[in-house]
């Protein structure tokens, strides 16, 4: 990414949160083969120690021989709301339009899990995203979804990812007049054709001081 120091993220903390919130993950691998890339849900491992990052999921087989895993290190992007700004949103002053985002990038060797472990993972990610559900629909839930589990787990690879490294940006027009941003967010609130939700929250969170830390 492109290196603008006013908009670096650089707080662990604020990183995890971006992966829990937005976890389906872009994976790239350099091999020996060229780049590979695939797209997979992933979680934060929150048994790595404390002050370190890292992330658990799982490939379908052979995912995990194209990526030639444990070989090298990989970069794992993590995408969050983002979206285009026009400088209609602006003052009358000549200005071009924009694209508000967050992202970061996570680089480490992945590590393997075993079956029990890959089994552990998978469960952790279906409860997660079925806690939402009115009913959700566990893993573990009858003893045909345990059996059923079991047998298509042999098709996936678990893995844990260490990050060694990471490079995230959270553009949300923090180099705008207050004013400026107030707008921005009005118009993302609004039923215009770019109006998101989702990236209002954010840019209300990267200039809490504008909304007297209202997000």
């Amino acid at each position: 990414m492109r290196h603008t120091p006013s908009f670096e993220l650089t707080d662990p903390e604020e990183v995890a949160r971006l992966i829990r919130e937005n976890p389906w993950a872009t994976i790239v691998s350099s091999t020996s083969n060229g780049l590979v890339a695939s797209h997979y849900p992933v979680l934060i491992d929150d048994s790595a120690p404390e002050g370190t990052l890292a992330i658990v999921s799982h490939v379908g087989r052979p995912d995990e021989k194209l990526h030639e895993w444990g070989e090298h290190e990989v970069l794992v992007v993590i995408q969050g709301p983002h979206g285009y700004i026009s400088p209609g949103w602006y003052d009358p002053s000549p200005a071009v339009p924009t694209w508000n985002f967050v992202t970061a990038h996570l680089y480490g060797v992945p590590e393997l899990l075993g079956p029990e472990e890959n089994l552990r993972v998978l469960e952790q990610l279906v409860d997660h995203f079925e806690d939402r559900m009115p009913e959700p629909r566990r893993m573990r839930g009858t003893l045909e979804n345990s059996e059923y589990a079991d047998r298509i787990s042999a098709g996936t690879v678990g893995f844990r990812l260490p990050v060694t490294r990471f490079v995230a940006k959270l553009k949300m027009s923090q180099n705008r007049p207050d004013e400026t941003v107030a707008r921005i967010v009005s118009e993302l609130e609004g039923e215009g054709p770019y109006a998101s939700a989702d990236l209002a929250r954010e840019v209300r969170r990267a200039n809490q001081g504008v909304f007297d830390g209202e997000v």
